[in-house]
């Protein structure tokens, strides 16, 4: 009889729900919020909310790199401070050149592009520990969190660079319509994270470079012999990590028009939520961007839904802790019921 009926065995229902449950999550924020939380889904929240989205999305998608090499960047929120406050110490009191007797102001391209490799420089950096220094990634990045908040810290005395408006006679005006533009009613900071989700997925998918990033967290050591240039791959992605939280950070400073070396506090917690809600293991090898991306919104929907309700913000964090820890422990299930159920499939076959 065992054999009239062998086969392989059809799919796993809980199986199934596991590998939804960041979708099924967020349906069900949403419609508890929307019961909970007067005005929730009118048009105004809604677009707030999905701003705030966009910022935790990109941030997720530089963690979801990093994450799937085996790796974690906690220095992400810090390098967001960092940027915003490059940013305005170049709009506000430009580039003193000393030796010269000038000052340097930059257009608002230009300053930038000067943020933007800033980022890309402070994840290099952090990259470079890992690889060549064989610092342990959460140690290095942890260092880089103290060291690049100290240095925003140190740009102002601590204090902020306001009125981000720029002077005509100086040629840097422009910069708060990235924060506050929009594009055929979209808010640019959303089309940026419909950019950046597009690329990642490509990258990811299409190209020898995502696969390596896969192989490496998987198996580092498989991965070395079978000649991947596991540095290369390593230092990538805490680039890319960096170049993600240099965007929020301008984004950021843009839509608040000041820049403040305390923003983007605690945001790493965001940028690992998202992605670990989104089904990425903090093992390595496995994840994906629209998982994040998902993830994102449910992060974005119950901080933005715990603000109406009128939540403390300490309870906040404590929430936002426990979700990280079960999001691990769910994913944890998910892997052991993957396991048997493949190990189920080759015993039918």
């Amino acid at each position: 009889m065992r054999q009239l009926f062998k086969g392989r065995p059809g799919p796993d229902i809980g199986l199934l729900l596991l590998k939804a449950r960041t979708f099924i999550a967020l349906i069900v924020l949403v419609v508890v919020f929307s019961f909970l939380a007067p005005n929730f889904l009118s048009v105004q929240s809604l677009i707030l909310i999905a701003k705030h989205v966009a910022l935790y999305a990109i941030l997720g998608i530089g963690m979801t790199y990093v994450i799937v090499s085996g790796g974690i960047d906690l220095s992400v929120g810090s390098i967001v401070g960092l940027s915003g406050m490059i940013a305005g110490w170049l709009i506000v009191e430009g580039l003193v050149l000393p030796m010269f007797g000038v000052i340097v102001y930059f257009s608002v391209p230009v300053i930038i592009l000067i943020v933007l490799l800033a980022g890309t420089l402070v994840g290099g950096i952090n990259g470079i520990l890992v690889t060549k220094f064989k610092v342990a990634p959460f140690i290095a990045t942890l260092g880089m969190l103290y060291a690049a908040r100290g240095v925003a810290m140190l740009s102002s005395g601590g204090k902020t660079f306001p009125n981000l408006v720029g002077s005509p006679e100086l040629g840097n005006t422009g910069f708060p319509a990235l924060g506050a533009g929009s594009f055929l009613g979209i808010p640019y900071v959303i089309w940026i994270m419909i950019l950046f989700g597009v690329f990642s997925v490509y990258l990811f998918k299409k190209t020898p470079l995502g696969w390596h990033i896969f192989a490496v967290g998987g198996n580092e050591r498989a991965a070395e012999l079978s000649g991947i240039r596991i540095n290369r791959v390593k230092i990538f992605v805490y680039m890319f990590s960096g170049f993600c939280s240099a965007v929020v950070g301008l984004i950021v400073s843009s839509q608040l028009v000041a820049s403040h070396p305390a923003t983007g506090e605690t945001w790493e917690l965001n940028a690992i939520a998202a992605a670990v809600l989104g089904g990425t293991s903090l093992a390595g090898g496995r994840g994906s961007i629209g998982g994040t991306i998902l993830g994102a919104f449910v992060i974005g929907v119950l901080s933005d839904g715990m603000v109406m309700m009128g939540v403390s913000e300490f309870w906040q964090m404590v929430i936002k802790g426990l979700v990280i820890v079960l999001a691990v422990i769910v994913d944890q299930y998910q892997r052991n019921l993957q396991s048997k159920h493949v190990l189920a499939s080759r015993a039918a076959a």
